[in-house]
C-alpha cells in the first residue's frame, strides 16, 4: 500500500500554523523571562538565605523537578478554577511553564553562584560596594555567564515542552495542529509541518540566546567563548 502525501490543505491552512507558533513564542517568551527571575531570586535564597528559606526553595524545587509538567499544568488550570478564579487557559499555561522553568533555573543560578570564590565577593566589599552591588557585579553576573549555554538550551527544551498546554485547550501549535488533523484526515502532512515549525523555532530561540549572549557577556565574546 503505498501513501499519497498532500499538503495542498496548508494552501487555506497556514494562518493557522502562524497563530499556533506565534502564540507559542509568546508563551515561551513569557515563561522564560519570569522563570529567569523567579529563579535568579530562589537560587540567592537558597546559597545565601536563612534555613527556612533554603529549606522552602529546596521543597519547591524537588516538587517541580519531579513532577509531570503536564500534572503541573493541570493542577495549575483546574486548581485556580476550582478557588474561583476565571482565567485563561493561555494565562494558565504561562503560569505554569513559568512555574516550571523557575525551579529549573534555580539550580542551574545555585551551581553559577556556588562557582564564584568567596574571595570575589570579599574583594567587592573591600572595594566599598554595597550588598546589592556586590550580589549584582559580583555574583549574579559572572554565575549567568558561567552557567548561560545551560541555561538556554533548558529555556529551549521549555519552549518545546509548550506543546503540552495543548491538553488545557490553550491554543498554541499542538492545540492547531490536533485541530487540523481532525478537520483534514492528513495526520501525518499535518505534524509533519509541525514538526518543521519546531525546528525552525528552535533554531530562532538559540539564534536569539546567542546574540543576547554576544551583547551582554562582552568578556565572552572578547575571548571568543562558544555561548
Amino acid at each position: 500500500m503505498q501513501y499519497q502525501f498532500d499538503f495542498s490543505f496548508l494552501a487555506t491552512t497556514w494562518p493557522r500554523f502562524l497563530h499556533g507558533a506565534w502564540l507559542t513564542i509568546q508563551l515561551a517568551t513569557i515563561a522564560i523571562v519570569l522563570g529567569f527571575v523567579l529563579g535568579a531570586v530562589c537560587a540567592l535564597a537558597r546559597t545565601n538565605g536563612t534555613p527556612a528559606m533554603r529549606r522552602l526553595v529546596g521543597g519547591y524545587v524537588e516538587a517541580i523537578r519531579n513532577t509531570p509538567l503536564l500534572v503541573q499544568i493541570f493542577l495549575v488550570y483546574f486548581g485556580l478554577s476550582s478557588l474561583g478564579f476565571q482565567i485563561s487557559a493561555e494565562l494558565c499555561a504561562a503560569l505554569a511553564l513559568t512555574i516550571n522553568i523557575g525551579a529549573y533555573s534555580t539550580e542551574i543560578l545555585r551551581a553559577g553562584i556556588e562557582s564564584v570564590a568567596r574571595s570575589q565577593v570579599e574583594a567587592g566589599e573591600c572595594l566599598g560596594l554595597s550588598r546589592l552591588q556586590v550580589y549584582w557585579h559580583v555574583v549574579l553576573l559572572p554565575a549567568v555567564e558561567r552557567v548561560y549555554p545551560a541555561l538556554s538550551s533548558q529555556f529551549v527544551l521549555l519552549m518545546l515542552a509548550s506543546s503540552v498546554t495543548s491538553q488545557i485547550s490553550a491554543e498554541e501549535l499542538t492545540a492547531a495542529a490536533n485541530l487540523l488533523q481532525s478537520e483534514t484526515f492528513r495526520s501525518f502532512e499535518v505534524y509533519i509541518v509541525v514538526a518543521l515549525v519546531y525546528l525552525a523555532l528552535s533554531f530562532l530561540f538559540r539564534g536569539a540566546f546567542w546574540a543576547v549572549g554576544r551583547i551582554v557577556f562582552v568578556r565572552r565574546r572578547r575571548l571568543g567563548t562558544s555561548l
